[in-house]
């Protein structure tokens, strides 16, 4: 099918923040760089902005810097079952239409429904912690359960999974979760398949996966109950199939700020005092994408870890790639983040 590009088009000189909001118009999920006679200079998708994001880009860079200018296009007047053959062969969603002279002059998106709400992926939400750090609101109430706003967290996780069209849905129970299975039963009232892991002792938040072995044949996101973000979930999805990867572990940019002097030697040496430096890092965002086959990876007999997990994986050679999330996002286990996520959803 093809698409209106008019409100598609930005310039070279756009910032990737407004380019986003062109990219989320619609469901075409993508901006079209144009230069003033409407030739296109390049493409963006969320999946550019968020592997620019890892190359130490930001969102008040200009998209000039993140777009991808080795596109594929289809020139106007190609036979269509063609293109559309073409398409599914590369795995393309987009294809611009351009002229002769590159002049863009429409937009076509594959058919075959493989739109986001389509998407078949299970999700797991790890629930079965004891919520230490906020007791006592914990004494009586599983952390998942607390309440932001009018809603319990893992309701509002849920109903985010739903937005995405992510309706296959395992909870990982153990502490108080009599409390969790009681209020969401089977998720029939809201639409959706829940399914619940329950564990018999604390097996770690890797652990409890293998509890999923033979009952998943698809890629499935990993939650950790007490991270509430704005990111699309299909967003990942996505991300983790455009780049053929077994795991996927979403990252967060984090700031630490130094407040002394920092002294840099070689040896006994004296090379240059950084005054109060900031450093700049990658932070685990408690998401993931799984592939199946790891399970087999996991001893369903001894507590493990997601980053456990995620390094064995690595180290066996298999592909393992982060994701870059700038949207809002918060681990609401603290007290102080629990109230800032109240606030937030306020």
């Amino acid at each position: 099918m093809e698409r209106d590009i008019s409100k598609l088009k930005i310039s070279r000189s756009t910032s990737v923040l407004d380019a986003l909001r062109v990219i989320d118009y619609g469901s075409c999920h993508i901006a079209l760089v144009v230069n003033d006679e409407s030739k296109l200079l390049g493409t963006l998708t969320d999946g550019d902005i968020r592997r620019g994001l890892l190359h130490g880009k930001s969102l008040q860079n200009s998209v000039a810097e993140l777009m991808n200018t080795n596109f594929i296009y289809l020139t106007d007047g190609e036979d269509d079952s063609l293109i559309q053959r073409e398409m599914k062969q590369r795995c393309l969603r987009h294809l611009p239409i351009l002229d002769k002279e590159g002049i863009l002059l429409g937009l076509k998106l594959i058919d075959d429904g493989r739109e986001y709400s389509a998407l078949k992926n299970p999700v797991v939400i790890m629930a079965g912690g004891r919520g230490t750090r906020l007791l006592p609101l914990t004494k009586d109430c599983p952390k998942p359960m607390l309440r932001i706003g009018k809603k319990p967290m893992l309701e509002i996780l849920i109903e985010q999974c739903i937005e995405s069209g992510l309706n296959d849905i395992f909870i990982s129970v153990n502490y108080l979760k009599e409390q969790i299975i009681d209020y969401f039963k089977d998720g029939s009232k809201k639409g959706v398949q829940i399914r619940y892991l329950e564990e018999k002792k604390p097996l770690g938040t890797a652990g409890s996966l293998s509890l999923l072995k033979d009952r998943v044949d698809k890629p499935f996101l990993v939650l950790n109950g007490d991270v509430l973000t704005r990111v699309p979930l299909a967003q990942i999805v996505k991300y983790h199939y455009e780049n053929t990867l077994k795991a996927t572990i979403c990252v967060r940019h984090h700031n630490i700020a130094v407040p002394y002097g920092v002294v840099e030697t070689d040896g006994i040496s004296f090379k240059r005092i950084r005054e109060k430096p900031v450093i700049k890092t990658l932070v685990n965002a408690g998401m993931y994408i799984i592939d199946p086959g790891l399970l087999s990876m996991i001893n369903d007999k001894r507590k493990m870890d997601m980053t456990e997990l995620i390094e064995l994986t690595a180290k066996s050679g298999q592909p393992v790639g982060v994701c870059p999330i700038h949207e809002y996002w918060v681990d609401a286990g603290l007290p102080e983040t629990l109230r800032e996520a109240s606030m937030e959803w306020a």
